[in-house]
């Protein structure tokens, strides 16, 4: 049997303001930063042949998507489905600032109240990406490292770090589930090696 269905690429917004600050950003919603514009323009440059973009509602992945999608000449489509997760109480904190209001909690993978779990977070990240990869064609999805992670993990894949742009391809299986494909790296590695985050 052979993959039915479109073929997505699931990629990490250019680098926000708040990730050249190194503040978690849940919910949140800074802007892109110049050199988070210039990388998504960047990345429109290679991102090959595509048939609809499709976003996040926070700025920073609807920017980004704006970018690419009007260099290949097309509209851009949001579901909130695909937003970050609620980071809850450490939205807009460093890890030192975490670290210090809450310590030791990040090594051992504790979270604050509001802080959207992982099942809720991969449970809305599979339903969106199942519903896209439905569809024909190649597809650009802009997204968030904590939600792109959250569907590799449930999905039983090593999740490491995203850099901005960096992202994973998705189809559907024969049997129609939802599967993971290799990772990509829209940037040049000089541009990924400064924009790696440690935070979401």
């Amino acid at each position: 049997m052979s993959v039915v269905g479109a073929s997505l690429l699931v990629v990490r917004h250019g680098q926000s303001t708040w990730n050249a600050a190194g503040r978690w950003q849940g919910r949140a919603d800074p802007a892109l930063t110049e050199l988070g514009e210039q990388q998504a323009a960047d990345a429109a440059l290679h991102v090959g042949p595509i048939d609809e973009v499709w976003t996040s509602d926070l700025v920073r992945a609807r920017r980004t998507a704006e970018i690419v999608a009007a260099h290949l000449g097309l509209d851009v489509r949001i579901d909130p489905r695909l937003a970050e997760r609620d980071a809850g109480e450490w939205e807009g904190l460093t890890r030192d600032e975490i670290e210090a209001g809450w310590p030791g909690w990040l090594a051992e993978h504790r979270r604050p109240p509001g802080f959207e779990p992982d099942d809720v977070v991969a449970a809305r990240g599979i339903e969106v990406l199942s519903d896209l990869a439905g569809r024909s064609g190649r597809l650009l999805v802009v997204s968030h490292s904590g939600v792109i992670r959250a569907v590799e993990r449930a999905l039983e894949v090593s999740a490491g770090q995203l850099s901005n742009l960096g992202g994973v391809e998705f189809h559907l299986d024969p049997r129609g589930r939802l599967a993971v494909g290799e990772r990509v790296v829209l940037l040049d590695p000089s541009e990924v090696e400064i924009t790696t985050p440690k935070q979401i």
